[in-house]
């Protein structure tokens, strides 16, 4: 562990007696980078996916530097001004929770301390996901620069897969005569089975050997390497834009709207679960009260008079 620089140096005084003065910037920056260092790597021994390294890393960083001390001397005192500070600047309930996750992990899984066992998690709003209409959805595909960024769309809508499982897809783990495809190592460290449109392997299976620089990623830069979930953002933002969409569509979304639609063409919701690779039902579930197909059925007593 890096050594206790974060620590208050003392310095003499003539009545015997010791003062604090404070810590040297330099040697403060390199304790908290050293620390980080070492909380990375206990994330990724642990199967973290990159994105949840990069927030929960980042998010240590900030406290470090908010908190001025050793780790080993952090009181609740500390975390609970650390968030008090987030909440003031305007930030979520859910971002509040996950860098109280980062902490927490930190100090009581990582180093066995128990300062953040009393501080409270903040309670995330009950937000529904982001789902377009079918005809939405249309609009956005057709919205993509034909090509890779149109196919890659249609695999994240076809699918469901988190945009991190669609940019780590090797073509090695596409059947596109079965018509399935397998996500390695997605969240939680599990493997599962997705399924693939007809239309869509026709179209996949002919972008892939059309690559002018071969790649074992499924969708590659023009150089063959592995483009980046930024990279997908930003195509999807644009596809939006062309679309006339005025809701805030991530690719998130597109996974929202698979389930989404699924659920309302009548598949049963266990096979959704699976498909998505949700290891509780209850996050699966959320989906039934996003789908109106059911409700626009209701008819309203005012209409019955």
């Amino acid at each position: 562990m890096p050594e206790n620089v974060l620590q208050d140096n003392q310095a003499g005084a003539a009545a015997g007696t010791q003062s604090p003065t404070p810590v040297q910037p330099c040697a403060a920056e390199a304790a908290v980078a050293g620390w980080i260092a070492k909380f990375r790597q206990e994330l990724l021994i642990a199967g973290y996916s990159p994105r949840t390294i990069k927030m929960y890393t980042l998010y240590l960083e900030d406290f470090l530097q908010h908190a001025k001390k050793e780790p080993k001397d952090i009181t609740r005192d500390d975390i609970v001004g650390f968030m008090a500070g987030m909440k003031e600047k305007g930030n979520s309930n859910a971002t509040l929770g996950l860098a109280h996750a980062a902490l927490k992990y930190f100090l009581k899984e990582y180093l066995k301390l128990t300062a953040i066992d009393d501080v409270k998690v903040p309670k995330k709003a009950k937000t529904l996901p982001t789902v377009l209409t079918k005809d939405e959805v249309r609009d956005l595909l057709r919205g993509a620069k034909p090509g890779r960024n149109r196919l890659l769309l249609q695999f994240i809508y076809s699918t469901g897969v988190r945009v991190s499982e669609c940019v780590d897809m090797k073509v090695e783990d596409i059947n596109f005569k079965e018509k399935m495809g397998k996500v390695k190592s997605g969240k939680g460290a599990k493997d599962r089975i997705i399924i693939l449109s007809k239309n869509w392997c026709s179209m996949g299976k002919k972008y892939v050997e059309r690559k002018k620089v071969k790649s074992p990623f499924l969708f590659s830069k023009k150089n063959g390497k592995r483009i980046t979930s930024d990279t997908v953002q930003r195509i999807v933002r644009k596809a939006a834009k062309r679309a006339g969409i005025t809701k805030e569509v991530t690719p998130h979304s597109l996974r929202h709207c698979f389930a989404t639609h699924l659920l309302e063409a009548g598949e049963n919701i266990r096979n959704i679960q699976e498909l998505l690779g949700h290891s509780n039902l209850n996050t699966t579930q959320i989906y039934t009260h996003v789908s109106t197909e059911q409700l626009k059925k209701v008819q309203s007593p005012f209409d019955r008079m």
